[in-house]
């Protein structure tokens, strides 16, 4: 049962995991959650295609299985990846999100938390639209506050962790361009941890 830490979100604000204000784009690319596993972790990534260049529609084409593999020679790259995440923040602050917060996303790839394997079943990936060692926007950060705020009221999230934390030595993600300490000040629920 997903009891939430945190005051409880209005509760208008969800309808079967999706949060009111964000873009509904769906990806076939989820699964159902396995019973009784509580959703207490969300990982932070960071995404932009191709790399480095922002505004486009390539990530929520790659998040919905319709990315041109011919578009750009970097596309060749990640040919046939079939991913997404719960929720896309682009640099203006508009957020996306293609997959229920009641199914898994598949974000996280081969990963552990603390001993636990495969993050996805019990895990929300918040995809940024930024490069690893890059720096985010203010627009992000104050959109990523409220996220984070909203899922805490609504899932028991325990924990807050970037890609590169879940997956070290395969992802850099966020990478060094992301500021945890403010964000984790900004956020500042009681016993939501902030681990980097």
């Amino acid at each position: 049962m997903n009891v939430p830490r945190g005051g409880p979100t209005a509760p208008s604000a969800w309808r079967d995991g999706w949060l009111r204000g964000a873009e509904r784009v769906v990806s076939p690319n989820c699964a159902p959650r396995p019973i009784g596993v509580a959703i207490d972790l969300v990982v932070i990534h960071s995404i932009s295609l191709p790399p480095g260049e922002y505004g486009g529609d390539a990530v929520e084409r790659l998040f919905t299985n319709r990315l041109d593999w011919d578009a750009h020679p970097y596309f060749a790259t990640i040919r046939g990846l079939r991913v997404s995440a719960h929720f896309f923040v682009r640099r203006h602050g508009a957020v996306l999100q293609f997959v229920s917060c009641d199914e898994q996303a598949w974000h996280a790839g081969r990963s552990d938390w603390r001993g636990r394997g495969d993050c996805n079943p019990y895990s929300i990936g918040i995809e940024l639209e930024g490069l690893e060692g890059q720096r985010f926007e203010t627009a992000q950060y104050e959109r990523l506050q409220s996220l984070i705020r909203d899922l805490a009221g609504h899932y028991p999230v325990a924990c807050v962790t970037g890609h590169q934390h879940v997956a070290p030595g395969r992802k850099l993600d966020p990478g060094g361009g992301f500021d945890w300490h403010a964000l984790q000040r900004s956020v500042a629920l009681p016993g939501l941890e902030f681990t980097f």
